[in-house]
């Protein structure tokens, strides 16, 4: 017998019958921790890479997306961080919102003094607003290009130069999704940039091909170099061995060796997903990872000197706390 949820998803009413009830329990929750944590977790300890989706009735989706996700709510975040050990948490502005930062620096502000945010950069925003931002615990500004497949180096180039001018004199720093490919390209940029530059999700490597794969070596010499941080982070969005993802500790081992002190780890909580073919305005369930089983694979990348820069000293240093 089908259940509500197979009925939902599997219809093109899905997202229409989502927005139409209170956003919250539509469909699962998002995920929590199965597995403990098998290590003592540094104090300060930051989980560097997470989003809150709210209800659309009071944050909007943009129009047209790449996808519609399931509710992810701050509550939800405060318990998952309960259950990691990890007092801190950046939130990184998704896509789904477009520009319109509301939802995450509504979140942010709900859980200062232990939280940071990284927005979207609008067309319309001010310097009185950054400042505002700022007060509010906004730390620096992504550019996502992965998500929508944009892999132009033009393009990647054009946004990176707009967003330096924006905050150049601002203890902020740029947070980027990209590929391999366009890192490669834009590397001068990188090592001139007077902001700091990171790059989401192991930079866009993906375990299969290992620590060969071109445009890894450039990475790993921007790490080197100090002038970029990279996310040891969602590692099933490189690797489709799961549960453990074997093939990104090489990944993994080798940009913290490149530089332990530019290394940052996020959960990508609460795991957003996008199904190609799939209207945007349907809801996509959000992945069920398992992130105490993840959290005890980083510390198998790591010295436990390097694990204490990795989750609390390098984070404290680029977000500010």
């Amino acid at each position: 017998m089908l259940s509500r949820r197979d009925i939902l998803v599997g219809t093109g009413l899905a997202g229409i019958a989502a927005l139409a009830r209170p956003f919250r329990n539509v469909l699962a929750s998002a995920a929590q921790p199965k597995t403990p944590v098998n290590f003592k977790v540094p104090a300060g300890a930051c989980d560097c890479h997470t989003h809150i989706f709210g209800d659309p009735q009071k944050y909007s989706f943009a129009s047209p997306r790449v996808y519609t996700p399931e509710a992810a709510s701050v509550d939800e975040m405060r318990a998952l961080h309960r259950a990691l050990h990890t007092p801190r948490v950046v939130i990184v502005q998704p896509t789904v919102y477009g520009t319109d930062d509301a939802c995450t620096i509504d979140a942010v502000k709900q859980q200062l003094p232990n939280a940071r945010g990284i927005i979207a950069l609008g067309e319309k925003s001010t310097d009185a607003d950054f400042d505002e931002m700022h007060r509010g615990g906004i730390r620096g500004i992504r550019i996502n290009l992965e998500t929508g497949g944009q892999a132009d180096p033009e393009v990647a180039r054009q946004k990176v130069k707009v967003a330096i001018e924006r905050i150049k004199d601002r203890p902020w720093h740029i947070e980027l999704y990209t590929r391999l490919s366009v890192i490669e390209s834009i590397k001068d940029q990188v090592m001139a940039s007077p902001v700091p530059i990171s790059f989401d999700h192991f930079g866009g490597a993906q375990g299969p091909l290992g620590v060969s794969q071109p445009g890894f070596d450039t990475l790993l010499s921007l790490v080197h170099s100090g002038k970029a941080y990279v996310k040891v982070s969602a590692p099933y969005r490189s690797s489709k061995q799961a549960p453990d993802y074997p093939d990104v500790t090489p990944l993994a081992k080798a940009l913290i060796a490149a530089n332990p002190h530019r290394i940052t780890w996020g959960s990508d909580w609460p795991h957003p997903a996008q199904i190609p073919g799939r209207p945007f305005t349907e809801i996509t369930p959000l992945y069920q990872i398992d992130d105490g089983r993840d959290l005890n694979q980083v510390a198998t990348w790591a010295t436990p000197a390097e694990l204490k820069l990795v989750l609390a000293e390098n984070p404290a240093r680029l977000y500010g706390f």
